[in-house]
């Protein structure tokens, strides 16, 4: 590219960059979801937490990207704070996805597995907002446009929050030995910093479609 271009230019390297990002930590989630009926494998939790190693390391050089870009280029299609947000914000969800994973080869879920599949599950749903979000920003939408998306991720943390509560009440309450309810906490808790994570970084979206609106 030439040099004066690079400085002045503004190209879609960002929005590429951004969806990237987006794109990897759906992926994070999908690993994740596709994993829990393997949780009695011990090799399949294996596989899988290479592959979550892999997406977070693919995120890690995404981000480092965005930031190399951001110091190389004048003109971005986005205000710097902006787009320095919402990368951080996309690059913790495949950093919890894999701390959730190296968590599931500690213990065996038992009796408490459909839980989980149902609280992952959330958190898939929740991760594929955020990149339908994300993808939408390079078409410089109004808020009308992703109003529907918005919406639906807050109602997935609420409820997922929700969920959470009645588990830990239900455990607490319950016949579950020490260990068990201490992993469990520790499981139900990462699993919500997760969905938490995806809000945030929906958060980041809604407010920059606010400003350009």
């Amino acid at each position: 590219m030439n040099p004066l271009k690079r400085l002045f230019g503004r190209d879609d390297k960002f929005y590429d960059l951004l969806e990237a990002s987006a794109n990897e930590a759906q992926n994070s989630a999908k690993i994740l979801s596709a994993l829990m009926p393997k949780l009695g494998d011990e090799r399949a939790v294996h596989e899988a937490l290479e592959l979550l190693a892999q997406s977070r390391r693919k995120h890690k050089r995404i981000t480092q990207d965005i930031t190399n870009s951001l110091c190389r280029t004048f003109v971005t299609p986005l205000e710097r704070e902006d787009i320095e947000a919402l990368s951080n914000a996309l690059s913790r969800v495949p950093k919890t996805m894999e701390k959730i994973g190296e968590r599931l080869l500690i213990c065996p879920l038992n009796a408490h597995a459909a839980n989980m599949v149902k609280h992952v599950a959330m958190l898939e749903q929740a991760a594929a907002t955020v990149n339908v979000m994300v993808k939408a920003l390079r078409t410089n939408p109004h808020v009308e446009e992703i109003e529907d998306e918005y919406a639906q991720l807050q109602t997935l943390e609420g409820d997922a929050d929700r969920f959470m509560i009645a588990l830990l009440r239900e455990l607490f309450h319950g016949q579950a030995d020490a260990k068990d309810a201490l992993f469990l906490k520790d499981m139900y808790e990462l699993l919500e910093k997760a969905i938490d994570r995806c809000r945030d970084a929906g958060n980041v979206v809604f407010q920059v479609v606010l400003k350009y609106s």
